[in-house]
Formats: structure tokens, sequence, C-alpha cells
């Protein structure tokens, strides 16, 4: 486990923050600007000096009450920042040879090779960084973090200033890395596509405090989160491709957890692959039960588990319906709860208009 409990202190800002964050996957900590998300990254990395105590397993990097506290460049860490931050004067050879050469061989526990293979940039060796592109920077920043062969990699939105076709080339490496290397990430965003599709645990953050925690598909299904998403309010499944139909260019889902499956479009993915599904409350409707001559080809039966108001406009409630282990959520009208007569643990159909894979 990673364990924080840091305290930090400014005139017009306090971050307290006590937490136990899985040391595996991918941890984003998500929320708007100015919350507090780098504060805490930094504050973990020892480079903002809280008070309190951070541990990764068994290795205390800083115990106030025992006097300790290990430096930044003594933590086990890699730390990837937005800019990539290249040494311009050297070649993308001699910038991962720079981390590496911090670490003594003895400790060296991830493979330059493995590193360089799994982000692709084998054929920039050679190239200065001052010739790279965006994408190609920060898949190099990336590398050289990961050079040292840290126990724990910290990445404060390493993809705020690419554009979207650039974060379209570096977010499959990503995944590629997070598959690939058992090493924990703690990644800071404040982009929902990116936390969608990345993380396997989520920590919400507001005004220097954790407002929830825990899984993303748990975090994501709760009803007094989705205000801070705005129209962006939905839950992340996990599901595997189970048919390909050529005739209509449609892909059949099946997601175990909703004991369910949605067909969607054909993203040519091979029969048997996991992938990760978005179904936004937006695309939810409600019925009482199924419905026949509708266009909406996905309706799932469930029960209601919770109803909530929704910041987005007083018009608007939204409705959790848990189906199977899973639950999606419904953006419906006030008067269409009233109508139905909707209430917790009344069975209706979920009918999902759109499921977007993230890719």
């Amino acid at each position: 486990m990673i364990e924080i409990d840091l305290r930090l202190a400014y005139p017009a800002f306090s971050l307290e923050v006590q937490q136990a964050l899985p040391a595996q996957g991918i941890t984003a900590f998500f929320g708007p600007s100015g919350c507090g998300k780098t504060t805490l990254l930094r504050a973990i990395a020892g480079l903002a000096r809280a008070q309190g105590r951070v541990s990764l397993g068994a290795e205390s990097w800083q115990d106030d009450a025992h006097g300790v506290f290990i430096p930044p460049h003594r933590r086990s860490l890699g730390y990837v920042i937005q800019e990539a931050a290249l040494f311009p004067h050297l070649d993308v050879q001699r910038n991962l040879d720079f981390g590496l050469k911090r670490t003594r061989p003895v400790e060296r526990r991830i493979p330059l090779d493995q590193v360089i293979e799994l982000l692709g940039i084998a054929h920039l060796m050679q190239r200065r960084t001052t010739t790279l592109s965006g994408g190609e920077r920060q898949r190099v920043a990336i590398a050289r973090a990961l050079a040292t062969s840290p126990r724990l990699l910290l990445m404060d939105e390493p993809m705020a200033a690419l554009d979207a076709p650039r974060k379209r080339e570096v977010l499959p490496y990503l995944e590629r890395l997070h598959r690939e290397l058992s090493l924990p990430i703690l990644y800071v965003s404040h982009a929902i596509d990116e936390v969608a599709r990345l993380a396997d645990h989520l920590l919400v953050m507001e005004a220097g405090r954790v407002r929830a925690a825990g899984s993303l598909t748990d975090v994501m299904s709760r009803l007094d989160l989705p205000p801070s998403l705005g129209d962006d309010a939905g839950v992340v499944l996990d599901g595997i491709v189970a048919e390909r139909d050529p005739q209509w260019q449609l892909a059949r889902l099946d997601v175990p957890d909703a004991e369910c499956h949605f067909w969607a479009r054909d993203h040519a993915h091979p029969v048997g692959q996991r992938v990760r599904l978005r179904v936004l409350a937006r695309d939810v409707s409600i019925t009482c039960a199924p419905q026949t001559g509708t266009s909406i080809g996905n309706q799932l039966p469930g029960q209601v588990e919770a109803i909530a108001g929704d910041e987005l406009h007083p018009a608007l409630a939204l409705v959790r319906v848990r189906v199977g282990r899973a639950a999606v959520i419904a953006r419906v009208t006030r008067r269409s709860v009233h109508a139905l007569q909707l209430a917790p643990g009344m069975p209706v159909w979920a009918q999902v208009k759109t499921v977007a894979l993230m890719e």
C-alpha cells in the first residue's frame, strides 16, 4: 500500500489528505484546477514540504513523528510533468543514459530495452530532442523517468501540453506500460476522458480534501459526484469483445459484471480482447417495460438503486440503475421521475443509446 497522511497550509489554501492507495495499477487524482492534485503529488515526492507521513510498502519516505524525511532524489520514484523537460543539448540516447546512471546496476529492476520497446522510441535514439514532436518528447520523458527503475511513477498532467492528435498518439503507450509493467502510477489529471481510459482507482479532490476514493467503477457510479463532471457524468465498465457482425459493422461487447452485453460500432478488435466501455448518463433513458419498435438496441433489465438531484440544471435528476454487479446512471427530467413513479427498488429497463470504447 501507499500510505499518505499529509497536511500543508498556505495563506489561501490548505491540503489535508489521509489515504491508503493500492500499490498497483493506476490511481488517478481528479478534480478541478486548484483543488490540490499537483500539491499532493509534490508532497508525496517530497518536493513540497508537508507535515505527516508517506510510505511505500515497508519503506518510509516521511514520518515526522519519528524525524524521518527522505529527500526527493533518494526516493525511488520517477516524475513526469506537463513539459518533457529534456536536455536539449543531448540526443535521446544520452537523455535516457542520464536517468540510467542515477541507479546502481543492482537496483535496475526495469530493463531499459523493454521501456524503449514499450514506448516505441527505438528509432529516435540518435535524434536531438529539439527535433522531436510533442508526443515523441513526452514518450522520451516517460522513458527517462523509468530508466531509474522507480518503485513508483508520478505523472502530473502529462497530456496537458499536447493537442488532441498527440494525446491520441501517447495514450496507447501509457496503456501498454500499465499492462506490461508491474509499477504503481499516480496520475494527476482534470480530463475525465484520460481518467476513464487509464485509471483503475480514482481519488476525487476538492479544495484540498478527498471527496471520494475507490475503484474507478465504484466512484464514477456515485450520484454525489457527477455534478463535478457536468455533461460528462457516466460510468465505466470492463467488457470483452464477444462477437463481430461484419454485415452491420457492429460488435457485441459482453460485460460480466453487468451480466449483459452491448452492441457498439465495430472497432476491429479481435474476439476475446478486453475493452473498456464508457456509458454517459445523457445517453441512458429509463422505461418500465422492454420496448419494441425502437432504434435503441441496448435495453438492460435492472433495478432503481438511488435518485438524486442534478446540479447541472434544476429540471434534471440522476438515477442509478443496478444491473447485475454493476450500475449505469441515467440523466432524466424530474418530471419523468414523477410520471414513472420511480423509486429505489423498482424494476426498470435502462435503454443505452450509445456506448463509447475507451481507445
